[in-house]
C-alpha cells in the first residue's frame, strides 16, 4: 500500500524540520507532503533546504484548505493511506504503525490518535478539555459513538475517506465536524492511544479568545451534520 503524511503548515519554521525527521527516523515508509498554507515565516524556504516535498498554496486557505489540498494530491496519487500530522511537533510518528495495524485489523475508515484514552502525556489546555467532553458528548449522544478526541489532529484515513474529503471539507476547525460526518454516513471510526507533546514554538491556531467562537461554531455544525 501506498502511505502519506499530510502537514499543514503555516508559520511553522521552527518546528517543520524536526516534525518531517520525526516521521522519516521512525516511519520511513511513509511518503510526506507538506502544504504551506501562504506562510509568512521561512517555512517554505526550509522545507526546500532540507529536500521536504511541499506543496506552497498561493493564498491563505485555513487548516480546512490546507488539508483538503493534501487529500486531493493524495488521491491524485493513488494513494490508499493518508495521514494527517500537525506540523509543530506534538504528534509523534511513534504511533504511525499502530495506527496502520488498527485500521487494516479493524477494516476502519478512520483512526484517530487520542490523548485521553489512557491520559499520559500533554493533554491540552483547561478550557479546550471542556470543549472536547462537549464534542464526545454530541458525537455519543447524536451519533452513537463518543469520540474520546475529536479534535486530535493525528488521524489516518483510508481511500474511501480520501475520497470523501476530497469532494467536501470544512474549511474552519474541521476535525470536530468530519468525525461525526463520517458516523452519520456510517463509516467506521476507531481510537488508538497516543502521546502528545506539548507545542514547542509557534502559535495555536485556536487562541484563548477565539476558544468561545470555535466551540460554539463548532457544535452548531455537529448538530447541523445531524439533520442532513
Amino acid at each position: 500500500m501506498k502511505r502519506i503524511v499530510i502537514i499543514p503548515a503555516f508559520n511553522e519554521s521552527e518546528s517543520i524540520a524536526k516534525t518531517v525527521s520525526n516521521i522519516r527516523r521512525f516511519a520511513p515508509d511513509y511518503d510526506i507532503i507538506v502544504v504551506n498554507d501562504c506562510s509568512k515565516d521561512k517555512t517554505l524556504d526550509i522545507c526546500r533546504r532540507n529536500d521536504i516535498p511541499v506543496l506552497d498554496l498561493p493564498v491563505n486557505l485555513g487548516i480546512g484548505g490546507a488539508v483538503q489540498t493534501g487529500y486531493l494530491y493524495a488521491l491524485k496519487n493513488d494513494y490508499d493511506i493518508a495521514i494527517q500530522m500537525d506540523g509543530d511537533g506534538q504528534h509523534d510518528a511513534r504511533y504511525l504503525s499502530l495506527m496502520e495495524e488498527t485500521l487494516v485489523r479493524e477494516n476502519a475508515d478512520m483512526v484517530i490518535g487520542s490523548r485521553f484514552i489512557k491520559k499520559e502525556g500533554f493533554q491540552s489546555s483547561g478550557i479546550r478539555r471542556v470543549g472536547i467532553g462537549i464534542f464526545r458528548f454530541l458525537s455519543g449522544c447524536l451519533f452513537g459513538k463518543p469520540i474520546t478526541d475529536a479534535t486530535s489532529g493525528m488521524r489516518m484515513c483510508n481511500r474511501r475517506t480520501i475520497e470523501l474529503f476530497v469532494k467536501d471539507y470544512p474549511r474552519d476547525y474541521p476535525e470536530p465536524e468530519t468525525a461525526c460526518r463520517l458516523l452519520r454516513k456510517h463509516y467506521k471510526i476507531v481510537e488508538v492511544p497516543v502521546v502528545m507533546h506539548e507545542r514547542e514554538t509557534g502559535e495555536s491556531s485556536i487562541s484563548m479568545r477565539k476558544s468561545v467562537y470555535y466551540m460554539v461554531k463548532v457544535t452548531l455544525a455537529i448538530l447541523i451534520e445531524r439533520l442532513r
